[in-house]
C-alpha cells in the first residue's frame, strides 16, 4: 500500500485524540488559556458532562480579529515568542488545543480586546473553519465547544455516564482553582453540583481560604504550613495532619509552576514523607506549590500535559522529602480536631431519643420513669442539707465499689499552670488504659500504650541516628525455640539488630539466642520480641527497602517496651506522660498510624448536655 499525506481535518482529529481525552480535557484547555490571558473571572458552565455544551467566559485580554483567525489554525501561539521550549512560562504552548477541538465538535469563539471598538466571532464546524466575522463581545473572550465527538462517535462509547463526566470537569476547574486563587471562578453543570469560587486576597489566608472552600471546611484546623527553598526552588503550601488521613492519594495536589500535575516522582516523595506516620494503605491530604526557573523543568512530556521531568530530579524530592518531614516534627503532639468532633457525635447518636420514649443507650430509663423512686433519691430526712453536702450524696457510695474498679481519680485540683500545658494535667485513669486529662477549656483522653509506644519508638529512633544505642548483657543468654526459616530471617538481620543493642546468636537448629538487649528494652519479653521481628522481617520481604526494615523492626521494640493496656499509673506517671508527648514529633498518632488521644472542648461538652 503506497503512502499518502493525510487530510488536514484527519490529522487534526488524529492529533484531538491525545489532546482531547474525554470533555473534562477539552476544558482545562479553555481554561488555561482564559488564565493565560490574564482573566480575573472565568464563568464555566456544561451540559450532559460536557459532550452537549462547554462554555467558558473570561474578561482577559481577547483577541483581535486576526489572531482569532489564526487561533484555530495548528501550531500556531502566542506563548512562544522566541520559539525557546525549555523557557515555558504559560500554561498552554502547543497551539494545537483549539484545531483540534474544532476538527470533533463545533467550536464558535467570541473576543474582543481592549483597545478593539467591537468583538469578532469564528465558527469551526467538524473541522470546516468559517470566516471571521464581527459580534458583539464584552472584552474578553467567550467559547463554546458543543456536540464534542460528533466527528468521532466511536470515542463517545468510551466516556462514562454525563454525572461522572461533570464530576471530572468541575475537579479539572478547582484544581487550577487552587493554584490562582486571586482569580474568580464560577461552574455550573446540569448533572453535578455548582460552585462559585469569589477571588481571595493576596497570602497564606488567602490561599488557605480558597483551599477550604474546596477541601472542605475541615482543611483549615488540619492544615500544617509547609515553606522551604533550596538551590533555585521554593517549596509552598499546606499539608495534612498524618491523623487526618485518606482511603485513596484523590487528596493530595501538587503545581509546578502553577501548572497542576501529578508526578510519580512526587508522589513518590510524599509518600516517603508520610510513611512514619499512616497507617497501611492510608494517604496525606495536601496541596504543595513547587516554584522554579522554567529551565530548570520540562513540561513538553505529556500529551495532556499532566507530567513534568525536572533536571534534578533528586534536589526536588530530597526538598519535598525533607520539608515534608520538618513540618510533621514540629507539629509535635498535634492531632485532628476532627477526632473530637466524631467521638462527640456518636455521643450525642447514641444519647438521642428513639421511639418509644426510650433511649439508645443500654439500660436507659423511660419516659415514664419515676425519680422519687430511685433507689439513689435522697432521704427525705436529709432535706435540710443544701447542694451537694456529703450527707446528701451517701447514696452514691453503693456505687463505689463497682466505679474503683474501673477508675482512680486524683483527688486534688490541679494547678493552673498545669492546666495550660497543651495536653492538660491527669486527673483520672480510666479501665487502667485511658488517661483523662483536663485542659484550660476541655479533656483529654489519652491511650496510655498507643501514646508510650510513639514515645519508645522515638527514643529508638533517636538512638539508632546516633549509632551509640545503650544495650544491657543478659545474665543468663535467653534461648528461643523457632522454625528454621525463622531462624534465618534473624541471622540474616542479625547486623541491623545490633545498631539497636539487641545482639543474636544462633543456637544450633531452630534457635536463637539472646545475648544482650538494648537498655531501653531491659524488661521486654526477649523471646517473644524475637519471634515478633521474624514475623516482621517475613512479611517485609527481601524486596522491602532497608529504611523501611528498620523502621519496622524499631515499631516492634516499641510495641513491646511501652505501657502496656491495664497497667494501673501513678498520677505523677501520667503527668510525665502527658509532658512527654508534648515535647515528641509524631506523638499524636502511634506506631500504626491510629490516634493516640482525643480532645473534647468543654463547651462541645456542654451542648452535649444541653446546657447550652
Amino acid at each position: 500500500m503506497p503512502i499518502r499525506r493525510l487530510d488536514p481535518v484527519l490529522v487534526d482529529r488524529i492529533a484531538a485524540g491525545e489532546v482531547v481525552e474525554r470533555p473534562a480535557s477539552a476544558l482545562k484547555e479553555l481554561v488555561e488559556n482564559a488564565l493565560d490571558a490574564g482573566a480575573a473571572r472565568i464563568d464555566i458552565a456544561i451540559e450532559a458532562g460536557g459532550k452537549r455544551l462547554i462554555r467558558v467566559i473570561d474578561n482577559g485580554a481577547g483577541m483581535s480579529a486576526e489572531d482569532l483567525d489564526l487561533a484555530v489554525e495548528r501550531h500556531a501561539t502566542s506563548k512562544l515568542p522566541d520559539g525557546d521550549l525549555s523557557a515555558i512560562a504559560t500554561l498552554g504552548f502547543r497551539g494545537e488545543a483549539l484545531p483540534s477541538i474544532g476538527s470533533i465538535a463545533t467550536l464558535e469563539i467570541f473576543s474582543r480586546t481592549k483597545e478593539a471598538t467591537q468583538g469578532a466571532r469564528i465558527r469551526v464546524d467538524q473541522g470546516v473553519k468559517q470566516p471571521v466575522a464581527p459580534a458583539a463581545q464584552p472584552q474578553g473572550a467567550r467559547v463554546e465547544i458543543r456536540d464534542l465527538f460528533a466527528g468521532t462517535p466511536a470515542r463517545l462509547k468510551f466516556l462514562k455516564t454525563d454525572r461522572a463526566e461533570a464530576r471530572a470537569c468541575a475537579d479539572v476547574v478547582q484544581r487550577l482553582a487552587m493554584a490562582h486563587p486571586g482569580v474568580r471562578f464560577s461552574f455550573s453543570a446540569s448533572e453535578a453540583a455548582g460552585f462559585d469560587l469569589p477571588a481571595c486576597a493576596p497570602g497564606e489566608d488567602g490561599l488557605l481560604t480558597r483551599l477550604s472552600s474546596i477541601l472542605g471546611a475541615e482543611f483549615r484546623p488540619n492544615a500544617l504550613r509547609v515553606e522551604a527553598a533550596r538551590e533555585g526552588f521554593r517549596l509552598e503550601g499546606f499539608a495534612g495532619l498524618p491523623t487526618w488521613h485518606r482511603a485513596s492519594p484523590s487528596a493530595q495536589y501538587v503545581f509546578v509552576n502553577g501548572r497542576p500535575v501529578r508526578d510519580k516522582l512526587l508522589i513518590g516523595a510524599v509518600r516517603a514523607a508520610y510513611m512514619d506516620y499512616l497507617p497501611s494503605g492510608r494517604h496525606p491530604a495536601l496541596v504543595l506549590f513547587i516554584a522554579c526557573d522554567p529551565h530548570e523543568v520540562d513540561v513538553n512530556v505529556h500529551p495532556a500535559k499532566a507530567e513534568v521531568r525536572f533536571r534534578d530530579a533528586g534536589l526536588v524530592r530530597g526538598l519535598l522529602i525533607g520539608a515534608l518531614k520538618q513540618t510533621l516534627q514540629g507539629a509535635l503532639h498535634r492531632a485532628t480536631p476532627t477526632n473530637g468532633a466524631a467521638a462527640l457525635d456518636l455521643l450525642a447518636r447514641r444519647g438521642a431519643p428513639q421511639q418509644g420514649g426510650r433511649f439508645s443507650g443500654q439500660g436507659a430509663p423511660v419516659a415514664d420513669w419515676d425519680w422519687r423512686r430511685s433507689p439513689f433519691h435522697p432521704d427525705p430526712g436529709q432535706t435540710a442539707h443544701v447542694g451537694f453536702a456529703e450527707p446528701a450524696q451517701a447514696a452514691f457510695q453503693a456505687l463505689g465499689g463497682d466505679l474503683a474498679l474501673a477508675a482512680r481519680a486524683e483527688p486534688e485540683a490541679p494547678s493552673n499552670e498545669v492546666c495550660e500545658a497543651p495536653l492538660g494535667a491527669a486527673r483520672a485513669q480510666i479501665h487502667e488504659t485511658y488517661i483523662v486529662a483536663q485542659t484550660r477549656d476541655g479533656i483529654v483522653i489519652v491511650d496510655q500504650h498507643a501514646a508510650h509506644e510513639r514515645l519508645v519508638y522515638e527514643r529508638l529512633k533517636a538512638a539508632r541516628a546516633g549509632r551509640a544505642a545503650p544495650r544491657q548483657a543478659l545474665l543468663v543468654p535467653v534461648i528461643v525455640e523457632m522454625a528454621q526459616s525463622e531462624v534465618g530471617l534473624i541471622e540474616e538481620a542479625a547486623p541491623l539488630l545490633a545498631e539497636f543493642g539487641l545482639i543474636v546468636e544462633s543456637f544450633g537448629p531452630g534457635a536463637i539466642a539472646v545475648q544482650e538487649m538494648p537498655a531501653a528494652l531491659k524488661s521486654a519479653d526477649a523471646a517473644r520480641l524475637i519471634r515478633d521481628l521474624a514475623s516482621t522481617l517475613g512479611e517485609d520481604g527481601h524486596a522491602a527497602s532497608l529504611e523501611r526494615r528498620l523502621d519496622h523492626v524499631l515499631a516492634t521494640m516499641a510495641c513491646h517496651h511501652s505501657v502496656r493496656a491495664g497497667r494501673r499509673l501513678l498520677i505523677e506517671e501520667m503527668n510525665a506522660l502527658l509532658r512527654d508527648m508534648e515535647r515528641t514529633p509524631g506523638s499524636g498518632q502511634c506506631n500504626h498510624g491510629r490516634p493516640t488521644y482525643v480532645e473534647l472542648k468543654l463547651t462541645d461538652v456542654e451542648r452535649l448536655f444541653g446546657r447550652r
